[in-house]
């Protein structure tokens, strides 16, 4: 059917500043998917360089080059849509963003984080530029969302691409630490609740320059039932099916949306 889709989450560690290990990582995964049916694979945040902001300064290329044209490869020798978390160099500026390439390899949408995480010893804001728009695609008859880990803290952005853009589904690629775990899951359930909406979320495992990543990637209904939860810390795929049934069916038991007052919200 249109309205379904599988989905794998993959939750991988990365090694830090070799773009080209974690390439064959990502390949290697996107084969596993295939194979297992899956029509997307979700891969987290900065899965070119490892989350290391010299590294990210020092092997940030342009999508001419890099991690993104494999990506595209991959994506069309498997014929599988990816959607990543990587690096992008446009001259002076550093992004941290995600790509989204059809099963063709063809690039079909962007997003550049818009929520920087800034309290040391991360201090993104020192290594990237600030995003500044959002970014939404559609998959057959689903409508995706995307976002980047710290931006589960801003339920604005959320609503925004659910009320404004038509959005069913977010898909979050993130590199979330263990001091927050709890943070993550109640976030992330956060939000696919209260925007009835799908979260995907794809988060990694391993540690990169000293700060060690909590794992617990998962796929979220509308309902904010968990289908689908990896382990806090090892590498795995789960998988899971969103369907555009099950979104109709809990907005139309509480139409939430149309309860809502924005004349208020100002």
């Amino acid at each position: 059917m249109s309205g379904r889709l599988k989905i794998a989450v993959a939750q991988i560690s990365c090694a830090v500043g070799d773009v080209a290990d974690n390439v064959r990582k990502l390949r290697d995964f996107a084969a596993r998917a295939k194979q297992a049916g899956a029509e997307l694979i979700v891969f987290p945040e900065m899965a070119d360089t490892g989350y290391s902001m010299p590294a990210i300064q020092e092997h940030a290329t342009t999508w001419s080059e890099g991690a993104v044209p494999a990506l595209r490869e991959i994506a069309k020798e498997f014929s599988i849509a990816i959607i990543s978390g990587v690096s992008e160099r446009d001259d002076s500026c550093i992004y941290n963003a995600q790509v989204v390439i059809d099963r063709a390899g063809e690039v079909i949408a962007k997003y550049r984080k818009t929520h920087l995480f800034t309290p040391a010893p991360t201090e993104e804001h020192k290594c990237f530029t600030c995003g500044g728009e959002l970014a939404a695609f559609q998959l057959r008859d689903l409508r995706l969302g995307l976002s980047i880990c710290y931006d589960l803290r801003f339920p604005e952005l959320y609503r925004a691409l659910a009320a404004d853009g038509g959005v069913n589904v977010f898909v979050v690629s993130s590199a979330w630490p263990f001091p927050r775990v709890e943070h993550l899951r109640t976030l992330a359930t956060a939000r696919a609740i209260e925007n009835q909406s799908y979260c995907i979320l794809a988060n990694r495992v391993g540690t990169d320059d000293g700060t060690t990543f909590c794992g617990t990637s998962a796929i979220i209904d509308p309902y904010g039932v968990v289908t689908a939860a990896a382990s806090a810390d090892r590498e795995e795929v789960v998988y899971g099916e969103v369907s555009l049934e099950v979104v109709r069916m809990v907005r139309e038991r509480m139409p939430v949306f149309s309860h809502r007052r924005p004349e208020l919200y100002r």
